[in-house]
């Protein structure tokens, strides 16, 4: 009997939108996409992977995606596909947006600190923080540096130790093993603390030593298997988390466990 796989942290676009979207993103960040972006696409590379759900994290780069956004995440969601809104902290109402989100029965939204331009605990996020807290809502933020840009510590490990210090009770989701390429700090600021954490496009570069030292010293009811698809191929993540032998216990909460605990958290109306 095979795992059971959620991965956490992967990315599609309508099909109207997604080749323009590909074409721009390979050109910024230097990286090839694994395939074209698009659902059907998204859904055959889980096929081959053996990944059963994904949650898809859209990002609002601008105030007025908002609405787009929302609307194409519910006419996508589905048994194998959960959407992440976004909304944009320049917004002007994004805690209105925020309840918007919890009231059509999404779980969580993704915020990028690089595409959306702020500091992960900059004083202007708290009350999109603290809507999110109340609301039961998980946040998942890109952290740590982007390939796309310049290396600013706008997500590092300190920024987030202030975050989940002032707001504990926050389902706050440290993509990229913590903070991607920042690593040496997320051992001193963040391993081993009740912060969700998960392994999209990291055990690549950590290798396998490293990558196996984190997912067995951080909790293991925080630690999500998350692929960052397009940008890295599933199967082949997988193959790589599986390779790191953790203890069967572990490696279910990693592929599986953690995920569906969050996943089956009803958002309040």
């Amino acid at each position: 009997m095979r795992d059971t796989i959620i991965d956490f942290h992967a990315h599609a676009f309508p099909d109207n939108l997604a080749a323009r979207a590909i074409a721009h993103l390979e050109h910024g960040g230097g990286f090839k996409a694994f395939h074209d972006g698009r659902i059907a696409s998204l859904l055959t590379s889980m096929d081959a992977a053996g990944i059963d759900t994904a949650v898809i994290c859209s990002i609002a780069t601008k105030p007025e995606q908002f609405s787009p956004i929302l609307a194409w995440s519910k006419s996508i969601a589905s048994s194998r596909i959960v959407p992440l809104p976004s909304v944009h902290p320049r917004a002007a109402d994004p805690v209105g947006e925020i309840h918007k989100i919890a009231e059509a029965g999404f779980l969580g939204i993704k915020l990028h600190p690089y595409y959306q331009g702020f500091d992960v605990d900059e004083e202007h996020l708290m009350p999109i923080y603290r809507a999110l807290d109340e609301l039961g809502l998980f946040v998942v933020c890109h952290t740590g540096f982007d390939f796309a840009f310049p290396r600013d510590r706008k997500a590092d490990p300190v920024r987030i130790r202030r975050v989940i210090d002032r707001m504990p009770s926050l389902l706050f989701i440290s993509t990229h093993m913590g903070a991607w390429d920042d690593w040496d700090e997320v051992e001193k600021h963040l391993l081993g603390l009740p912060v969700y954490m998960d392994l999209s496009l990291s055990m690549e570069l950590l290798g396998a030593e490293r990558s196996r030292h984190f997912l067995t010293t951080h909790p293991q009811d925080r630690i999500l298997f998350g692929t960052d698809a397009p940008w890295a191929g599933q199967a082949d993540t997988v193959t790589i988390a599986r390779s790191l032998k953790l203890e069967p216990e572990r490696q279910a909460a990693l592929f599986y466990g953690n995920a569906e605990r969050l996943l089956r958290r009803s958002a309040p109306a």
